[in-house]
């Protein structure tokens, strides 16, 4: 007997059966990681490709067959939009290839006086990017390519007031939008209900936040017509968790849902949302969500309400939201008086009925809608954008942020193991880190786009940690000393033993070869007693110049040598010929 559940165009063993022998077909080999069944009718998967840990998601559900749907349907959202590899350097055969990202992209010169290219971006979101005029060509070549001579990749979307294509830079893309408004299902309109109902979502919600917005509660009879969703939230109520459901539709103007955990034991709270066309759908979506990935005991991470206006407004926490919903939440959101009535609202109907709706909301919003369509792997996909809307990340970040600001230092960087670069060269480069403003607490490997083996020293390091070894390798002890100390409070937690009791040693090593009084070959013995003998041996090393960058391996921008990287680009290279073999079908 075949599972049809609401708002989805096949049965849920139809799809889970297609979407796996298409992942074989294509050379994929997938495992479920993990499974969490922690209350009735909630259900969650864990996913990921066996050759490739970056590659993987997480699918809820309430059942196993639809967590398991679900996270079968993003796993084919994140190939299909190249989402796995949105940040990072995918080399320079790449760069050079035929195409980077799609046989249909199409790459613009940068112009002499670094001004946007025209025919790429519409009226609407050359204004929308470039507010003040201060956005340059240079600014939107892609992390994935870094191919300055190629120019600015740009990839077409279909402008659903009119249906044009516009070319939209991958950078502003990566940058800006992230995962949001991309979705892949059984059909074209199944797929794009999904992805605009994620952007109405994630509006909606960031608006709510951050307006402090008191919101209407759905009326126990309302939820007594969905006893399959009642069970979960009568059971996190047993556990001591109180659950408030709310009707987050501003009117019954979106199809948004509110569902907000109390957790009395710590004084703490996590609000989700979810949204659909259907309130069922809504409404399940949100309570799903609320343990996807989660046990019972892992709804102690969270931070109480607060009356602080200013931050729950501020941007960084909207973002923590989009991230894992553990930011702040308004006190106000609970009055008793909400500043909306409830609305019985429900929108259900075909696939392409609930599309339109949606569709006719952007409309009347005066909201430019823009969709790429994907189905080189056999399942339809598409990544939605409402520049104003769908955005995760400030405009401001294409100018102050970009993900592209640290590619000029990649090869410099991942050569400095074996450089012989003296000291003035070397604090060179410290003061170039610090004119162009780089946060200390940036991890170098997102700088510069690479991916590391977990618990290497190239995956935990900071700038805050390289300016601490240039230092040192320059002789700058006393600067040395001041980041080694910074490295110490704000790295620690993820060094390995071995590196937290290395830089524990040179903190003490430094502070003790700084002070004139004191002769260090004194100490050696007592040293050796508490950092081990080995240890102390690298630090002497380092301080006197025998050694420089501990722990960094040498590499260059072929990134060979990254194992993990290495993985990822042969799971691009999959993904790669399929989209030549459907180009050229």
């Amino acid at each position: 007997m075949k599972t049809f559940i609401p708002s989805k165009d096949a049965a849920l063993e139809d799809s889970i059966r297609y979407f796996q022998q298409q992942l074989s077909t294509l050379g994929f080999d997938i495992e479920e990681a993990s499974w969490l069944n922690p209350v009735p009718n909630v259900w969650s998967v864990h996913i990921r490709d066996k050759s490739c840990g970056l590659c993987f998601t997480n699918g809820k559900g309430a059942s196993k067959k639809a967590a398991l749907a679900s996270a079968l349907g993003e796993y084919f959202e994140r190939l299909a939009t190249n989402y796995f590899f949105a940040d990072f350097y995918l080399g320079q055969g790449l760069a050079n290839a035929e195409f980077v990202h799609y046989p249909n992209e199409r790459w613009f010169n940068l112009t002499e006086d670094n001004s946007l290219p025209s025919g790429m971006l519409d009226d609407y979101t050359r204004r929308f990017y470039d507010p003040e005029g201060e956005l340059t060509a240079d600014m939107l070549i892609d992390l994935q390519s870094g191919n300055e001579e190629r120019g600015i990749c740009a990839l077409p979307f279909e402008r659903q007031s009119d249906l044009a294509t516009v070319y939209l830079p991958m950078n502003i893309v990566g940058n800006l939008y992230v995962s949001n408004g991309m979705s892949a299902g059984n059909t074209r309109t199944e797929a794009r209900t999904q992805g605009l109902s994620e952007v109405f979502e994630r509006s909606i919600k960031s608006r709510i936040i951050a307006e402090r917005i008191s919101l209407p509660r759905i009326p126990d009879t309302v939820l007594a017509r969905y006893p399959h969703i009642q069970a979960p939230i009568a059971a996190l109520e047993a556990e001591g968790f109180p659950i408030h459901a709310f009707d987050a539709s501003l009117g019954g103007e979106y199809p948004v849902i509110c569902v907000v955990l109390f957790n009395p034991t710590n004084s703490t709270c996590f609000a989700s949302f979810g949204a659909h066309p259907r309130f069922e759908v809504a409404l399940e979506r949100t309570v799903t969500e609320l343990l996807q990935g989660r046990s019972l005991k892992d709804l102690d991470v969270f931070v109480p309400p607060s009356f602080a206006d200013d931050e729950v407004a501020d941007h960084h926490n909207l973002e923590t939201h989009f991230i894992d919903s553990s930011g702040l939440i308004s006190w106000d959101l609970f009055q008793e008086q909400a500043d909306y009535d409830f609305v019985d609202w429900d929108f259900s109907g075909t696939s392409e009925q609930e599309f339109s709706h949606l569709m006719a909301i952007f409309n009347r919003l005066q909201q430019p809608v823009y969709i790429a369509d994907y189905e080189h792997l056999g399942v339809y996909a598409c990544r939605i954008l409402a520049p104003g809307m769908s955005d995760i990340y400030p405009v401001d970040d294409l100018t102050m942020a970009n993900n592209n600001m640290g590619a000029h230092l990649r090869a410099t960087l991942l050569s400095l193991p074996a450089s012989d670069a003296d000291a003035e060269q070397l604090m060179g480069l410290y003061e170039l880190l610090e004119e162009e403003g780089f946060d200390d607490f940036t991890r170098v490997r997102e700088l510069l786009g690479i991916a590391s083996t977990k618990g290497s020293a190239w995956h935990t390091l900071r700038i805050g940690e390289l300016k601490c070894m240039l230092a040192l390798a320059a002789g700058e002890l006393a600067l040395a000393l001041e980041y080694a100390d910074w490295t110490l409070s704000f790295n620690a937690s993820v060094f390995s033993e071995e590196r937290h009791r290395y830089y524990r040693c040179l903190k003490a090593a430094l502070e003790l070869h700084l002070s004139e009084e004191r002769d260090p070959a004194q100490y050696v013995l007592a040293f050796n007693s508490m950092f081990s003998e080995d240890t102390v041996s690298q630090v002497w090393a380092q301080i006197s110049g025998q050694a420089r960058f501990h722990g960094l391996t040498h590499a260059d921008e072929s990134l060979v040598d990254f194992p993990s990287h290495q993985a990822l680009l042969a799971v691009y290279e999959k993904l790669q010929q399929a989209k030549r073999n459907h180009n050229a079908a």
